[in-house]
């Protein structure tokens, strides 16, 4: 069946217009399942057909996954993916009924995002030493984070012309190259200004390339999967573009020195911001409009009430539930 999942993936990339990670995903995901099953039906000297599939081998591969410790997410996006290919091999012909329709998908759990407290994001702004040009650079890049709750991936693929620095809108490119116009607040603003002068010295004593060429500039409009090209808004010191791992360090050295917390990633920035416009109201579709969610039950994983939180809406709100003087 590997000629079937190479058609298959095909199908993603140029009908579903799907990012190289969310392909690679499908395909990684996919290969453990035709692996185990070449094993479980000892066809390891004879190829695998489609009408191999069945319900017992589907439940088989769950029970399989869960031996192997997968948590209960993972198994739900493999069985997701083998969903999308039965009904792709269906679709094609390959495959005349469904084996996936009553296999039991487990319940993911309810996990509360991690974010940081309103304080707590303050003292995160506040910490980068804005006398410095990289520190400078640092506290714009955590300042739009918070101020737009961009992804990783979407904030070291910015360029220049995607910010409208007077506007204070930026144009992002998220997955599957679907752009989005994200604004963005005063702090992020004056933040980006005191960046720029800094980041033109660096750009400007950046050296050619090994090949003696200077790097081309995307032109305005064209979309890059890798976002290598163009003229980056996020530069190191030497005036390449910043990497997302480089980026992951820097969130990393500054959480340490001003929260206790554990697992706060740029990501954790992402929620920091959602979590905070719910919190004062926002409500879940203008939420997922800013973050570029697909589907509204991804959004509504912020719709946490810590219990203070909760505690304080009580007291305000009954009759007698106000503190006694």
């Amino acid at each position: 069946m590997q000629a079937q999942l190479l058609d298959f993936l095909d199908h993603l990339r140029l009908n579903r217009n799907t990012s190289a990670h969310t392909s690679s995903a499908y395909q990684s995901d996919l290969s453990q399942f035709l692996e185990f099953a070449s094993q479980h039906l000892e066809k390891t000297d004879s190829p695998l057909r489609p009408a191999d599939l069945d319900l017992a081998l589907v439940r088989a591969f769950i029970a399989e996954l869960h031996r192997l410790g997968q948590s209960r997410s993972s198994v739900a996006r493999k069985l997701s993916a083998l969903r999308t290919f039965v009904r792709f091999l269906r679709r094609e012909g390959w495959l005349e009924t469904d084996p996936t329709v009553l296999a039991p998908s487990p319940r993911r759990e309810q996990r509360v995002p991690a974010h940081l407290s309103v304080d707590e994001m303050s003292r995160l702004l506040d910490a980068p030493d804005a006398s410095t040009p990289l520190g400078r650079r640092d506290r714009a890049i955590l300042e739009l984070f918070y101020a737009s709750g961009l992804r990783l991936s979407e904030l070291v693929g910015l360029d220049v012309e995607d910010v409208n620095l007077r506007a204070r809108i930026v144009r992002v490119t998220g997955k599957g190259d679907k752009e989005r116009l994200v604004p963005f607040n005063t702090s992020a603003q004056s933040a980006l200004r005191a960046w720029y002068a800094d980041r033109a010295l660096l750009r400007t004593a950046r050296r050619p390339d090994a090949d003696g060429a200077t790097p081309k500039v995307r032109p305005r409009g064209a979309v890059s999967r890798s976002r290598t090209a163009g003229d980056p808004l996020f530069v190191n010191a030497r005036g390449a573009r910043l990497t997302g791992r480089s980026v992951q360090r820097l969130v990393a050295r500054y959480v340490s020195g001003c929260s206790t917390r554990f697992g706060i990633s740029p990501h954790a920035l992402r929620h920091s911001f959602a979590s905070h416009l719910l919190q004062r109201g926002a409500d879940l579709r203008s939420i997922q409009e800013l973050l570029g969610h697909v589907q509204l039950s991804t959004t509504q994983r912020y719709t946490h009430v810590n219990t203070a939180q909760l505690l304080e809406v009580y007291r305000n709100a009954h009759p007698r539930g106000k503190r006694e003087k």
